[in-house]
């Protein structure tokens, strides 16, 4: 019988083959035999990206999942915050990029600046209804916050700077 590293391993595979189904079916088989596998449902999560099927709800609940299982991985964290980002869930995302910086404070820079850039770049598309001058206004305030942030620097120190 094989182990779970095994089943893990083959199910990386299918996945590198981006053969989804397959492969979100392989970590569906290891989560029933060890349902406190994060890496079975980041992967299942990962495997399902590829599935047209599979609602971007039960996606990520998979992330959280696995960033439930595996707190200190802050690979699963920023993964569900780049989902959010990418459906959307542009509070979510927010929630777990600031948690990305907690878990890995060395790289807080980089995980404020997808933050910024991702909203940037999606919060217009997806608010395109309600797209007037000052929703643009406030996607662009909320970006530089945030890059900011990823400069660790605050508003003053920018206007002084950029005074110079």
């Amino acid at each position: 019988m094989a182990s779970i590293e095994d089943e893990l391993v083959k199910a990386d595979i299918l996945l590198g083959e981006f053969e989804h189904d397959k492969a979100r079916k392989k970590f569906n088989d290891i989560i029933k035999k060890d349902p406190k596998n994060a890496r079975a449902y980041f992967g299942k999560a990962e495997a399902s990206l590829g599935v047209h099927k599979v609602k971007a709800e039960d996606i990520m609940e998979l992330y959280k999942k696995a960033a439930e299982l595996d707190p200190e991985e802050v690979y699963y964290v920023t993964s569900l915050a780049s989902f959010c980002n990418e459906i959307g869930r542009f509070n979510d995302a927010e929630e777990f990029y600031v948690k990305a910086t907690e878990i890995d404070e060395e790289n807080a820079s980089l995980y404020y600046s997808e933050l910024a850039i991702g909203y940037f770049t999606r919060a217009p598309i997806a608010m395109e209804k309600f797209l007037d001058d000052t929703t643009t206004r406030m996607i662009k305030k909320k970006s530089l916050i945030y890059m900011l942030k990823a400069l660790d620097m605050n508003e003053k120190e920018a206007i002084d700077l950029l005074s110079d």
